[in-house]
């Protein structure tokens, strides 16, 4: 039986629904795919988004800052310079600091307190000395992160004069990070033109910028991947902040591979998972109640029926569903058909059995009118030979009348008990010796064996001949003994017949009646013949053949071969 034939009706089943449920499966995995690519994309956006905004809060926080140093000249400050720019920073949200330096980097003047230092030395002081008007730098000073703007200050002349400066918070120029739109764990940075960080929010969250940046922002390609500090990827968008000078930076964390699960987990895991055990649970117990256990009683019903009994009903499928039902109600009448049938084969088998041994018992009757006949027959001839030769056959007759005595007498009419039937027949031809001068005994030694009526008739015919030939040529007038020896010796039956007397096995005939009619029984039996001395004196004529089978026997063997 192939692998298909060991499929229970569960597993059948729960495939079914399992194809059943794929195309909902797939459409759920299309949708959690179009969703992850929907909130890929927004997410996308709002970080550019998120960037862009920032740039353009700072570019107008750094404009603005850049308006109010033009305004706050050293001839517009006058004497009253540390005065005037603390009250203009008082008034300013966002400003750390509002410094005015001297051409030298030291400080003139400053709207809060600093440490003083010389910043004649610093890049940026550097560049406003060298003519550049404008400068934005990270802040060096300690505290929340900032940036400094810085203008070139000039005499009249043209001549460099110094620089004023205004410290930006970094607070007032990046997004709110915790605007609900923006990704969890959004950093913000300011980086430079050459891609230094100035100043970031998280330094885990940044890592060196790849070197074709700011190439790709000047394309219109704000969105790139890259990994932070630690490893991990992260989405980063950049905006301009000041042309050339400055650019705003927000990472977020990439989504990884489980990302869309953590949007609606109940909805992408949770309700899928609980439907497929809630549907395999249903399936499994509604098989298993509606058919597999009444499967499993008509089963029983059905092993009883086997072993014949077919007085028990399949009263508890009255219950089952009305399929299971039909199912018992058609085995119910398969078993009233049986019994019914049966019956009727015996009555049918006991008319044929009566039939036939009525039959044997009429051809027993004909045989032994037809021996009375020859008998008749016999006293009336006056030649030796055609007396003999009429009790010859007279003997044979005998022994196919026993033959179907022993049918219709015995208890089937397909087998006849070997053993039985040789005492009948050795003491009916011991019988029909009567008259001679001196007694001739007969002992027999036979094994249990039942073989059919076809089998036995060479088997009898062939002990006749076998027998007579003994009387009539073995002993003088003194008489002697003839050994009848049946014997089964496993898939053989050997049967001897052994005489005592003066004869030997050279002088008997090789081409007589006697010895043609056995040569010819045990070719009918598929055996052979033996004619040999026997141990003292006499002779032993054995035939050996095949150990028959009885009908069923045979009927059973042919079965296993087919089913095999």
């Amino acid at each position: 039986m192939g692998a298909s034939g060991r499929l229970t009706i569960r597993f059948r089943l729960g495939l079914a629904l399992a194809v059943a449920l794929f195309p909902v499966l797939v459409l759920g995995a299309l949708q959690v795919a179009t969703e992850f690519n929907r909130e890929g994309h927004i997410r996308q956006v709002t970080l550019t988004q998120a960037a862009t905004r920032s740039a353009l809060t700072g570019r107008a926080r750094i404009q603005g800052a850049m308006a109010l140093l033009d305004t706050l000249r050293p001839e517009a400050v006058g004497l009253e310079c540390t005065p005037r720019l603390a009250a203009i920073l008082n008034e300013l949200d966002g400003y750390r600091n509002i410094v005015r330096l001297d051409a030298d980097g030291r400080v003139v003047c400053a709207g809060a307190s600093l440490p003083a230092a010389n910043r004649a030395s610093l890049p940026w002081f550097q560049r406003l000395k060298a003519g550049t008007q404008t400068v934005v730098a990270r802040s060096q000073a300690a505290g929340e992160p900032a940036l400094i703007a810085a203008t070139r200050a000039e005499r009249r002349d043209g001549h460099f004069d110094g620089a004023l400066i205004a410290s930006i918070l970094l607070s007032s120029l990046k997004p709110d990070l915790s605007d609900p739109t923006l990704p969890a764990r959004t950093a913000v940075a300011i980086v430079s033109g050459d891609g230094h960080y100035l100043v970031q929010t998280d330094r885990d969250a940044f890592a060196p910028l790849p070197a074709d940046w700011r190439a790709r922002l000047a394309q219109g390609h704000n969105l790139f991947t890259a990994k932070d500090a630690q490893g991990a990827p992260r989405d980063y968008a950049a905006a301009q902040l000041l042309s050339g000078e400055a650019y705003v930076v927000l990472s977020a964390p990439a989504p990884g591979i489980f990302y869309w699960a953590r949007l609606n987990p109940f909805s992408a895991i949770v309700f899928p998972v609980l439907a497929w055990l809630a549907a395999w649970v249903a399936v499994w117990l509604a098989v298993d109640r509606v058919v597999i256990r009444w499967l499993h009683y008509l089963d029983r019903i059905a092993s009883i029926y086997a072993r014949g009994r077919f007085t028990v009903r399949p009263l508890k499928a009255e219950r089952a569903p009305a399929e299971i039902r039909d199912l018992a109600h058609t085995l119910d009448a398969m078993a009233d058909a049986i019994v019914a049938r049966d019956m009727s084969l015996r009555d049918s088998l006991a008319q044929k059995d009566t039939l036939m041994r009525e039959i044997h018992h009429r051809v027993k009757n004909n045989l032994q009118v037809i021996t009375s006949l020859i008998n008749m027959q016999q006293r009336a001839l006056t030649d030796p030979a055609a007396r003999a030769a009429m009790s010859d056959t007279r003997q044979r007759i005998t022994a196919l009348a026993l033959i179907y005595r022993a049918l219709y007498q015995g208890p089937d009419l397909r087998r006849v008990d070997v053993r039985q039937f040789l005492e009948e027949l050795v003491g009916q031809l011991g019988a029909g010796e009567g008259g001679r001068p001196a007694p001739i005994r007969t002992e027999l030694h036979a094994d249990d064996l039942e073989i059919d009526p076809d089998k036995l008739a060479p088997l009898a015919l062939f002990a006749v001949e076998a027998i007579t030939n003994a009387r009539k040529h073995a002993f003088g007038p003194e008489g002697g003994s003839i050994d009848v020896r049946f014997r089964v010796l496993g898939d053989e039956v050997v049967l001897e017949i052994q005489d005592d007397g003066q004869g030997d096995a050279a002088s008997m005939p090789i081409a007589g009646v006697g010895r043609t009619l056995m040569s010819a029984f045990a070719r009918q039996l598929r055996g052979h013949t033996e004619v040999e001395p026997a141990p003292h004196c006499g002779v032993c004529v054995r035939l050996t053949f095949p150990r028959p089978q009885l009908p069923e026997a045979e009927e059973l063997h042919a079965g296993n071969q087919a089913a095999a």
